[in-house]
């Protein structure tokens, strides 16, 4: 899918649209990221950095995007988190969108945020102690804020991350799963269903959440640790925040070392109770089920490539441990 033949196509159609930002046609445009959507930065006439988002069809309705920008303009406005200014075009719109071979792609601009990921190796047990901080702040907003009645974001809970008609596909399409790699984690799911219950989905649990505070969405500059990319969040528990904080790297020894760090951040601003932190291996074993996933459903992404059925092979490994209580 995201062959050279793509890329030109997704550019050619942002391009036609910069000028609705003020930018010229011709402005210097690169690809930053790309997976469920297309990141691109360009400059505008004063040699600036803009970023843009382009969508991905058929994932997010409009009314879905607005509502995330809906919630990044309360967060700053309330001074809650370091995250982009969502930018307006000259006729004061949020978005814009493009024909893409008969699909509608949305597009969205935001400020450049200087930083770079915080990586293993950095003092990345301190930087989660910052982010449990940030998290807890995140939180609180979304417990206190009140969003316009057309307010619309998907709902994360076990249907939508590890049923068999999740938002990010089935696990049972995981890269080289055999019979019995596949009974391991239909038993993992059923557990993972019965804990999830009987930990329960009440306001003081469950609420909007940004649902990928991983690396690849941290930015570190200097003392600040901003967060980007809010086109996940969703209704979740609130404690799926650091599930998600560890994604792709839930097998890693220093999880552990992470969790208590982020834990200690977080109770700087709130507390945490003790059935919120018992229920986080549970909730880590569970991202990774809706990882694999989307390892599958996405195998044309770089991430995806980059996972394999190694990915696969750690996901039962990590199965195995928790359905034997020995999960970190």
């Amino acid at each position: 899918m995201y062959d050279d033949g793509f890329l030109s196509r997704l550019e050619a159609g942002l391009r036609s649209g910069l000028p609705e930002w003020g930018l010229a046609h011709d402005a210097p445009l690169r690809l930053l990221t790309i997976s469920e959507n297309a990141t691109f930065m360009a400059e505008d006439r004063d040699g600036r950095p803009v970023v843009f988002r382009v969508h991905r069809p058929d994932y997010h309705s409009l009314e879905e995007i607005r509502s995330e920008l809906d919630w990044v303009s309360a967060l700053r406005a309330d001074g809650v988190a370091a995250t982009p200014e969502p930018l307006r075009r000259i006729d004061g719109e949020l978005l814009g969108a493009f024909d893409d071979d008969g699909s509608l792609r949305h597009v969205a601009a935001f400020e450049f945020l200087g930083g770079s990921e915080p990586a293993p190796g950095t003092d990345l047990a301190g930087w989660y102690r910052v982010l449990g901080r940030v998290t807890a702040g995140l939180h609180g907003h979304a417990r206190r804020w009140r969003p316009s009645d057309g307010f619309r974001r998907k709902t994360w809970d076990f249907e939508a991350i590890a049923g068999k008609r999740a938002y990010w596909g089935d696990w049972r399409a995981a890269l080289g799963l055999d019979k019995a790699g596949e009974a391991t984690l239909e038993r993992l799911a059923a557990r993972l269903r019965a804990e999830v219950e009987a930990y329960g989905a009440s306001p003081e649990t469950f609420g909007l959440i940004h649902a990928d505070l991983r690396p690849a969405n941290l930015l570190v500059d200097g003392e600040r640790l901003s967060v980007i990319d809010f086109d996940d969040c969703g209704f979740s528990w609130f404690m799926y925040d650091f599930a998600a904080a560890v994604s792709f790297m839930e097998h890693e020894p220093f999880i552990p070392e992470l969790r208590e760090a982020w834990l200690s951040g977080y109770r700087e601003v709130a507390p945490v109770a003790a059935k919120d932190e018992a229920i986080l291996p549970t909730l880590v074993t569970l991202r990774r089920l809706q990882l694999t996933a989307w390892v599958a459903s996405h195998a044309e992404t770089p991430t995806a490539q980059a996972m394999g059925e190694p990915f696969t092979r750690g996901t039962i490994e990590l199965a195995e441990r928790h359905l034997s209580g020995s999960a970190a």
